[in-house]
């Protein structure tokens, strides 16, 4: 994955669940950590007319990484926690980058959430899990709409299909 990673540490999360399905919710909330501390850097790089779709994509992370740490709670899961540092995949020096920095946290958000999809038994998880693939798709398809990139969006977001 791509989207802002925590700093390199020596040692992987020791928290992080071995169960597949709980280690997918884990993985999916540590890429909206990610995902809230990059559009930071988005925000502060976009022009004017994308503070709307900066406001908007950094409120549905927030949104769905604060319900996906209650169903976490409720199911006494374990959580991430916010990485003390994350560093970017890519230099963002310009509007495009900061463009194409939203777009691959939105990619790497789907492939998460499909990955919950895929592994979670539950009827509440999975819709959950849909829920959040659907609106990074939607939110990638935006940014590439703003980049003028093509295509727009793909057949399976989330997938190597």
């Amino acid at each position: 994955m791509t989207t802002p990673q925590p700093t390199p540490s020596a040692t992987p999360d020791p928290h992080r669940p071995d169960k597949p399905d709980a280690a997918a919710w884990f993985d999916a909330v540590a890429i909206e950590h990610a995902t809230i501390y990059g559009y930071g850097i988005v925000s502060a790089h976009s022009p004017p007319d994308a503070n709307d779709l900066v406001s908007e994509a950094l409120s549905q992370h927030r949104e769905r990484r604060e319900a996906a740490l209650k169903m976490l709670a409720d199911a006494s899961a374990k959580a991430p926690q916010p990485a003390a540092g994350y560093q970017l995949p890519i230099a963002v020096t310009t509007a495009t980058d900061a463009g194409n920095l939203a777009v691959r946290m939105e990619t790497d958000c789907a492939v998460a959430w499909r990955a919950v999809i895929e592994r979670s038994a539950s009827e509440q998880d999975r819709a959950f899990a849909v829920t959040a693939l659907t609106q990074s798709a939607v939110l990638a398809a935006r940014w590439k709409q703003v980049l003028r990139a093509w295509p727009i969006t793909t057949s399976f977001p989330g997938g190597s299909e």
